[in-house]
């Protein structure tokens, strides 16, 4: 089933300004002068757009520049630039393309949609990646709602009309229940078409779909069924991708739909060798390649796939592509195929093999296997950080990243370290002898040997609160020849160095 986000930027040209510098004074927004943009409307200065403090004073876009200007006498007047609006939407639409999903459009004024079927486990779920696009948007000074649902029209209806807060999730097959509540404006009908709805008593969607559309459609024309059928998914509604034209990209269109797997994977194939060639000319290597198949009723199935390093080898490419023909769903057959490759990087040639020196193992095949079956994010490698606080040592890299620090060896380390301490239960003799048993977990072990203690400082340079922390570390191993890395908080002395309470940190072997 498709699962679309809509993205609506209800503050974007007000957010486009402020991040280019163009209304940017010495004060934070919340404490500068009151800001609009103002457009024309025939021969009438109309404001388009206002910030947060002047929609707080009650001016609105719509408004009589000269009406707002009698209300807040030191507001601030900009002019209003819709083609640069427009064209900041196309590359926000890009970055997010590079990041989401393959299928992304703008959606103006106001906003851009993406299809995101089947994308949803690289990011985690569909929360966790609707909090990924809302907290990066936020970071970059950008205001936004978003909602997933099975349509664009849904989508867009929930982002903009939907329930108070920044994200709404709309379940698979819940769209009837979900737009019933929602008004009318939600529908994106004409002002025409919503001021004869309201002249005959219809408020929300629920009313609409609570009568028959044949008298509808005999006064308003077909445009309430079109656009009902599309947020109720009964009726297509493509979003064509955004692509830049510089882009290696090869395409194929079928006199005849597709429809068969080993089908799909000749003309798979075929598209990497074409775009390979594309690659190979240019000096490049794919990063990530988007293939897009349409359906004859116009629905878009994506395909995502990631290497770890630059790659334009045809067998290499075709078998990653390939492995995902199950994740396609030809409906009632494919028409057209594109291939993109989305990210590239230079890509020298180099020897494969040499008589001379010996071959350097290649792993780069198995990570992009194991990463594009299990996510990206799954598949790392541990890299040292300068910190004596175990929990902070390491950091996750790239897996072909190069690690020019070495691990440190004047301690042993746990080859399982737990991802938070757990409190244990012991008996201990203070301030320096490793406890005479532990229970963890509901088991009670038994002491039998021990090493320790370790002592461990807080870091204070980083954290006021750490300025006298101190942790005890002892290698401990049970009767039965368990070892684990247990550690006390506190010297064992004085209490402000640590409550004094034991923890498990880690498993050795």
């Amino acid at each position: 089933m498709a699962r679309v986000i809509s993205v609506c930027l209800p503050m974007w040209p007000i957010d486009r300004l402020r991040r280019a510098g163009g209304t940017l004074t010495d004060k934070a927004p919340a404490e500068a002068a009151p800001l609009i943009l103002t457009g024309r409307a025939g021969s009438r200065r109309i404001v388009t757009a206002a910030c947060e403090g002047a929609l707080a004073l009650g001016l609105r876009p719509g408004m009589p520049v000269t009406k707002a200007q009698a209300m807040v006498p030191d507001l601030r007047v900009e002019p209003a630039d819709p083609e640069a609006d427009l064209a900041g939407l196309e590359r926000l639409a890009l970055w997010l393309m590079q990041r989401i999903a393959p299928v992304v459009a703008v959606d103006p004024p106001d906003g851009v949609v993406i299809d995101s079927t089947g994308a949803d486990h690289l990011h985690g779920g569909e929360a966790a990646m609707l909090e990924t696009v809302l907290g990066r948007l936020a970071l970059s000074g950008i205001t936004a709602r978003l909602a997933l649902a099975d349509t664009w029209g849904a989508a867009h209806a929930l982002a903009r009309h939907g329930p108070d807060g920044a994200l709404t999730i709309a379940q698979p097959g819940t769209l009837r229940e979900a737009l019933a509540p929602l008004p009318l404006a939600a529908l994106r009908l004409g002002p025409a078409t919503l001021a004869g709805l309201a002249d005959l008593g219809f408020a929300s969607i629920g009313d609409l779909l609570a009568v028959p559309r044949a008298p509808l459609t005999r006064r308003f024309g077909p445009e309430i069924a079109r656009r009902l059928d599309q947020a109720l998914g009964a009726r297509g509604e493509p979003i064509d991708p955004l692509r830049p034209a510089d882009l290696a990209t090869a395409r194929r269109a079928f006199a005849e739909p597709i429809g068969a797997a080993e089908t799909i994977a000749r003309y798979i194939g075929k598209l990497v060798r074409d775009l390979c060639r594309q690659l190979e000319a240019r000096g490049l290597g794919a990063r990530r390649l988007d293939l897009i198949c349409w359906r004859v009723d116009s629905h878009a199935q994506p395909v995502r796939i990631g290497l770890a390093a630059p790659q334009r080898d045809p067998a290499r490419l075709t078998r990653l592509l390939c492995d995902k023909i199950t994740t396609i769903d030809p409906g009632f057959g494919i028409e057209i195929m594109s291939l993109t490759a989305t990210i590239a990087e230079p890509l020298a040639p180099r020897q494969a093999t040499s008589l001379l020196e010996p071959a350097v193992p290649d792993v780069s095949g198995l990570i992009d296997v194991l990463a594009n079956r299990v996510g990206a994010r799954a598949v790392y490698r541990l890299a040292p950080v300068a910190s004596e606080v175990p929990e902070r040592s390491v950091t996750r890299v790239a897996p072909l990243s190069e690690i020019a620090e070495g691990w440190p060896d004047h301690w042993p380390r746990p080859a399982r370290l737990l991802p938070r301490p757990e409190r244990i239960e012991t008996m201990a003799l203070l301030p320096d002898h490793p406890p005479a048993w532990i229970a963890w977990r509901g088991i009670r072990h038994r002491v039998a040997r021990a090493d320790g203690p370790e002592r461990i400082f807080g870091e204070w340079w980083k954290r006021e609160a750490e300025a006298q922390a101190v942790r005890d570390y002892f290698r401990i191993e049970d009767e039965a020849g368990r070892r684990f890395w247990i550690f006390r908080q506190g010297d064992g002395e004085d209490r402000a160095t640590g409550s004094h309470d034991w923890f498990l940190h880690g498993v050795f072997g």
